[in-house]
């Protein structure tokens, strides 16, 4: 099942969390690079959370921000919601 994404700014970290699900101890931690970090699903291996750091210092650059992941952007069936 696809998982809607979420997204939450952390002002005084600076840190955007992109979200599949709510962060749990269970998962692992991967840097991508560029200070971006990946928690992953243990048994699966999948990206469920994103942490992007010092977010508003990669507003301020002129370039695109890029993450370095490629993902399947769905519109959501509500029609049994």
């Amino acid at each position: 099942m696809a998982e809607n994404l979420t997204f939450q700014y952390d002002r005084e970290a600076d840190i955007l969390y992109i979200n599949t699900v709510s962060p749990y101890a269970e998962q692992e931690s991967d840097e991508l690079g560029d200070e971006i970090i990946a928690r992953l699903n243990p048994k699966t291996g999948r990206i469920e959370n994103l942490e992007v750091l010092f977010f508003t210092s990669r507003l301020l650059r002129k370039e695109l921000i890029s993450l370095p992941i490629t993902a399947d952007l769905r519109l959501v069936d509500t029609t049994f919601a």
